[in-house]
């Protein structure tokens, strides 16, 4: 058989290209990780920790938005008024488009926006960190497209910014990323190794993992679990990344916990239903998923999955220990994101439920796991498998750019044990698991 190219060539020229990258001693690209308590200063109680939220944009129902203002104003925790347990002490802005609600909110609320992020953290002064926790919100605005498809938000030149306005106080305080790390793998390990060199602690990723699921599905830790699908919509990265969550939050609870992944290809068109056919993924999967989708109703279309579907993509993933994952985009099927997987030779399934308008209560479930970080200095779950669904996308895209190539991937040998309750131990639940999707609320906002 004919050699597949492999990530780890690629790494390298992209690290050559992007200059010398900090790495702590005894960790190297591809090497094996586990993840390890990292807890910072708790707040002392009656105290709520000041934050600093590092934004790229902040407009109506962008994720500046979405995750901050529910911190300046409060939010609706299953069905109850809930005040917020963090006080936000400071904003940047990386842009400020002409629809910015940022300024009205900052000041309704009387919160300082810096020029700078050093600034921010040091809530106007120099050369201090004068909050307990840091938000970086890298999602929306406007950024450049590179070859590959994906969109080059600025995350690991924020996170930098942040950790050397750190390192130059000598005060390290927790940090959360939104969804992915970066779109570049060579960054985002470079930010994980960061964040271990220094002792941050350090939280990231998507909201599906806290969401809604209809049925409640959960694994006890140990699962035998053999195989899992998840299927999603969209585009193929910016919700890629979500589909990709949605399957590891699952996948990570098998037997031994996480063993990072050897290889991963993506394909489209016939190309998928071809290979469920030759077996390397289960089709039966996908319809326990989408059939799970069909009992709530209004998510997926009337008829024929592959007839409406004129486009399916796939990213067909094969793990160290010899589990599989697939990620499916099936646009024109359906409008949410589904589950199956294969545990003890039976078949389970659950749809990953999103509230699709104001006030989006999926990060609110978000926003209590940032309340908890920076309440004990702890993050809630391991980063590591925001850094591996980085790195699995990052892979994607490249295979995808290669016409479908399988990608051997010995960077993402990342080993990790999750966390025994799902998304850490918050009372009131942090989460959506059990709960129901509460019905639809007007956006009457004045944001004028």
């Amino acid at each position: 058989m004919p050699s597949h190219p492999s990530r780890r060539q690629i790494l390298t020229t992209g690290a050559a290209t992007a200059g010398a990258m900090m790495l702590p001693a005894g960790i190297a690209h591809g090497s094996n990780v586990r993840s390890r308590p990292n807890p910072g200063e708790r707040i002392p109680p009656g105290r709520k920790p000041k934050v600093a939220v590092i934004i790229t944009e902040y407009r109506r129902n962008s994720h500046g938005d979405v995750i901050t203002t529910k911190l300046l104003e409060g939010y609706e925790l299953h069905g109850v008024d809930t005040e917020p347990r963090v006080e936000v002490a400071s904003i940047y802005l990386d842009q400020v488009p002409d629809n910015d609600v940022g300024h009205f909110m900052a000041d309704k609320h009387g919160v300082p926006i810096f020029d700078t992020i050093p600034e921010a953290l040091a809530l106007g002064e120099t050369g201090k960190v004068a909050v307990d926790a840091v938000i970086i919100v890298g999602e929306h605005g406007n950024y450049p497209w590179n070859e590959f498809g994906q969109k080059t938000y600025p995350r690991r030149r924020l996170f930098d910014t942040v950790v050397s306005a750190m390192i130059a106080s000598n005060k390290f305080v927790p940090i959360f990323n939104d969804k992915h790390l970066s779109q570049a793998f060579h960054d985002a390990r470079h930010m994980y190794d960061t964040a271990v060199r220094y002792g941050v602690p350090f939280f990231a990723g998507s909201t599906l993992p806290l969401a809604w699921r209809f049925p409640a599905l959960t694994y006890r830790l140990d699962a035998d679990l053999t195989e899992a699908v998840a299927v999603g919509y969209s585009h193929i990265e910016t919700y890629g990344f979500h589909v990709l969550e949605t399957l590891q939050c699952m996948a990570e609870r098998r037997d031994g916990g996480e063993t990072g992944v050897r290889s991963v290809q993506t394909l489209r068109g016939e190309a998928v239903w071809d290979a469920a056919v030759e077996g390397r993924w289960d089709e039966s999967l996908m319809d326990a998923a989408i059939e799970a989708a069909r009992e709530k109703g209004g998510h997926v279309t009337d008829g024929d999955v592959k007839d409406n579907t004129p486009e399916p993509i796939a990213f067909l993933i094969d793990y160290n220990d010899g589990f599989r994952g697939t990620a499916l985009l099936l646009n024109g099927a359906l409008t949410t994101l589904t589950y199956a997987g294969r545990r003890s030779g039976e078949v389970e399934a659950s749809e990953f439920l999103l509230e699709k308008g104001w006030p989006y209560g999926h990060f609110t479930f978000l926003d209590r796991q940032i309340e908890y970080m920076a309440l004990t200095g702890t993050a809630p779950y391991p980063v590591e498998r925001t850094l591996l669904t980085t790195g699995i996308l990052d892979a994607a895209m490249h295979s995808d750019h290669q016409g479908g190539a399988l990608l051997e991937t010995p960077e993402l040998d990342i080993s990790y044990r999750p966390v025994e309750n799902p998304e850490g131990t918050l009372e009131p639940s942090g989460t959506g698991i059990g709960y129901e999707l509460p019905p639809p609320s007007p956006d009457d906002r004045p944001y004028d």
